[in-house]
């Protein structure tokens, strides 16, 4: 029954009314003003449904976790919830903006299933954290504005297709967390291996890569009905147009300068670096 509000009614939807898009804000607890201002000042795409001041896609944080466990925790959320998309975005990333729009188009589209922003290291001289090959550094052949296909992208601001989530979960193992079962589709690869020879070798990295050679090695393009992809030898899209700073807790934004000839898109970075 509606709740009577004066001479008014408010109808309630208490069924599942919105599994397009879910946002997953994996963080420390502590973000920047101008973190907040990026996420939460971003013009909305008709047609997004939005209530008041309750931004009207679902929002997911978990808050003071090991970042894998939270995107675990997260990707739980997109299987038991049918979410069509998953948005990835860290706490240390600004979004410019704009942002919601264009990534309203690749999900309209629906044609790229794992789409990237652009962003650099916090660090000088910047790197791009565009890579084509594991282990092999940054790529850095493209102009401000490109679409550039790589081997393996960040997490900052990274939108992901419902249905990788969901294939690999059907073949990740379980296991407990705080917030209870999930499946470790995510995990921070710090490993001890031997080489066969009696020595032992140490092997680290991120999520969000191992998390890209996870889905290539493993086929979950194919497995997911994106065949075209597992064909491809740099499956993952970056889209340079969404060009989003990376910030720290002083408040400074990386990277703190671009050469001008890069920005205007003339050269290429590695040009600009010489």
């Amino acid at each position: 029954m509606p709740d009577n509000i004066g001479t008014s009614f408010l109808e309630k939807n208490t069924g599942t009314w919105n599994n397009r898009l879910i946002i997953g804000q994996p963080m420390v607890g502590l973000v920047r003003a101008e973190w907040v201002q990026g996420r939460y000042g971003q013009i909305y795409p008709t047609n997004w449904s939005h209530i008041e001041f309750q931004h009207g896609m679902s929002t997911y944080i978990p808050l003071r976790y090991q970042i894998a466990d939270a995107e675990n925790i997260i990707a739980k959320q997109v299987v038991e919830h049918d979410f069509e998309w998953l948005l990835f975005i860290e706490h240390d990333n600004v979004l410019p903006p704009g942002t919601f729009v264009k990534i309203n188009q690749y999900m309209i589209k629906a044609d790229v299933p794992i789409v990237g922003a652009l962003y650099f290291t916090k660090s000088e001289p910047p790197e791009p954290m565009v890579y084509r090959k594991f282990g092999n550094g940054y790529f850095a052949d493209f102009k401000l504005g490109d679409k550039v296909w790589v081997k393996g992208l960040p997490f900052g601001c990274t939108l992901i297709h419902g249905s990788i989530i969901k294939a690999l979960w059907k073949e990740s193992p379980e296991y407990l967390t705080p917030a209870g079962v999930t499946r470790r589709i995510f995990y921070q690869p710090d490993e001890t291996i031997s080489d066969g020879n009696g020595n032992s070798l140490m092997y680290g990295g991120t999520t969000d890569l191992r998390f890209c050679k996870d889905v290539i090695d493993k086929k979950i393009f194919e497995k997911a009905g994106w065949k075209k992809y597992q064909k491809m030898k740099f499956p993952f899209l970056i889209d340079t147009e969404i060009f989003v700073k990376h910030i720290d807790q002083s408040g400074v934004q990386w990277p703190t300068e671009l050469p001008q000839e890069f920005l205007d898109g003339k050269k290429t970075f590695r040009a600009c670096l010489k």
